[in-house]
């Protein structure tokens, strides 16, 4: 995957952009808020409709009534332009190839990888941080995926409502029988794929962490189901669960077990991460992670996907800065990076250099 061309206009505090990344590496320097994550931003709302502004009408320049974000791109070498403009007054516009698209049909379209220092929460703070980075990779990876999740969420909100009903003595316990059932179908794909993608990205993880760490570290990740102690007949074990835990979570009003609120678990050299694990560690454990989430949609989908990074290098020592360089021009990864030192990169040409100041973007020299 390859994008060829980015225009924003009223994007946060950018007026207006246009600009066409190398297809190596993209390097935005400025000083902090001037507008360079903005940009990376932009690709990644693209990718997933997915930004960290509260309410998505923050990410409209102030005293504008909608932002458009415009991308061209090649996938699968076929040429694709996707659009996606939001507003105060209107419903979300999407186009691709000029045909209208919903949300639920985007994921999966323009696939990106973003690395933010924000990243570094995931490890200690709540499982649903985990939860929402292996499924942002997965649902990229397989639209089916995507779907078999939002129906399995959707399940859960109907069956605890139904449980309130039933603690409110305005519904039958046995109503649940068939919600019951439908849930553990899905419970089971959702799992099994999980499952399958830990499986794939613990052998990339742990060759990368080992690659920047330099061979000192070893980096494993296992994904915990909450209360199944079996991962055979995964969809008759959660059904017989559900029924033996009915008059708990009719209590509860919720239903207490499930993909909903299973977790992922990291340990470097057998010690776990969020006990044990360094600010260091931290900060090579969530690159590696990236970069193998590089890996595991690779073999997903046939090519690498775009990689976003947002203040990096500032992270990173010299020798792993070198050392990831070198890995993104080793494998011809298209990488958009910002940085507010130029000294953190070598002399010698790595692609295209921009500035940003005031949410204005300029080809720099390299």
């Amino acid at each position: 995957m390859n994008i060829a061309e980015i225009f924003l206009r009223d994007w946060r505090n950018i007026a207006e952009i246009n600009f066409c990344p190398d297809e190596a590496i993209n390097i935005f320097l400025g000083r902090n808020a001037q507008g360079k994550t903005n940009i990376l931003e932009s690709i990644n709302f693209a990718s997933l409709l997915r930004s960290r502004a509260g309410r998505e009408s923050e990410l409209i320049r102030w005293g504008q009534d909608a932002a458009f974000v415009r991308i061209k791109f090649f996938k699968a070498g076929i040429s694709h332009e996707l659009a996606i403009e939001t507003s105060f007054d209107r419903r979300r516009r999407i186009r691709l190839d000029v045909n209208p698209i919903r949300p639920r049909e985007l994921v999966g379209k323009l696939n990106s990888v973003l690395f933010s220092p924000e990243d570094l929460f995931m490890f200690k703070g709540s499982s649903s941080k985990r939860r929402k980075f292996l499924d942002a990779q997965i649902s990229q990876a397989s639209p089916v995926y995507f779907m078999d999740l939002l129906k399995y969420n959707r399940l859960v909100e109907l069956r605890n409502a139904l449980l309130k009903r039933i603690r409110d003595d305005s519904a039958r316990t046995s109503d649940l029988e068939l919600w019951d059932e439908q849930l553990s179908f899905f419970a089971e794909k959702v799992i099994g794929m999980r499952l399958a993608a830990v499986e794939k990205l613990n052998a990339s993880a742990n060759f990368l962490q080992r690659q920047i760490s330099a061979q000192s570290e070893n980096l494993s990740m296992t994904y915990e189901m909450r209360m199944l102690d079996s991962r055979e007949n995964i969809s008759e074990n959660f059904l017989k669960l559900l029924r033996a835990r009915r008059l708990k979570d009719v209590q509860r009003g919720s239903t207490s077990f499930g993909p909903h609120l299973d977790d992922l678990r990291f340990f470097i050299n057998s010690r776990e991460l969020k006990l044990f694990g360094s600010q260091g560690q931290l900060r090579t454990v969530a690159l590696a992670l990236k970069l193998s989430e590089l890996q595991f949609l690779k073999s997903e989908t046939g090519e690498y996907t775009l990689l976003l990074l947002e203040d990096v290098m500032s992270e990173l020592d010299a020798d792993r800065r070198e050392l990831l360089l070198e890995f993104l021009r080793r494998e011809k990864i298209q990488t958009l990076i910002t940085a507010t030192d130029r000294t953190y990169f070598p002399s010698r040409t790595l692609g295209k250099f921009f500035r940003v100041e005031a949410g204005t973007l300029t080809e720099a020299d390299d």
